[in-house]
Parts: structure tokens; C-alpha cells; sequence
């Protein structure tokens, strides 16, 4: 992928020219003065093997999109499980 920085002119900037030419860009505006901000390492959650049945359309449909395909599926079913959880239920569909 070909990147369109100057890497030399970056190196050659002052921590101070870094932050100047930060706050003149709209897209930083209010980020540069956060204090107290934490951080939280997430560990993800162990991953079980298991075997299911999928219709083949749907197994299709995720394959398509390239190599991950079963970490896609399990992130629907977590967005799933997660807006479950959010109204309350306990598993069940």
C-alpha cells in the first residue's frame, strides 16, 4: 500500500510543530487535551471448537468476503448475544 506521507519531513519535525500542525486539523479538534483518559486491555475470550450446521448460502456469504470468514460469524452472533442482553434476555432468541 503506498503512502502519501513525507517520512524524512516527519522525522524532521519538533514535537512542537507535531502538536501545531495537530491542532490545525479539524479532524483532531478537542483530542489533543483529554486528561484522565485510561486505558483498558481486553483480553478476548477463549475460543471453543466446535462443529455446526450453517446453510450453505449463508456459509457462502461469509466465505465470500475472504479469509476471517468465522471470526465474522462470531462477531454476529456476539452483536446478537450483546443486543439480547440489552433487553434483557438471558439466551434466549
Amino acid at each position: 500500500m503506498r503512502s502519501d506521507i513525507d517520512w524524512a519531513r516527519l522525522r524532521a519535525m519538533t514535537d512542537e510543530e507535531i502538536e501545531q500542525a495537530a491542532r490545525s486539523d479539524p479532524d483532531w479538534e478537542g483530542l489533543l487535551d483529554l486528561e484522565g483518559w485510561t486505558m483498558e486491555v481486553v483480553v478476548p475470550p477463549k475460543k471453543a471448537p466446535i462443529s455446526i450446521r450453517l446453510d450453505a448460502d449463508v456459509l457462502a456469504f461469509f466465505k465470500a468476503s475472504g479469509r476471517g470468514y468465522q471470526k465474522r460469524i462470531n462477531a454476529v452472533l456476539r452483536a446478537f448475544m450483546d443486543a439480547a442482553a440489552a433487553r434483557g434476555g438471558k439466551g434466549e432468541a
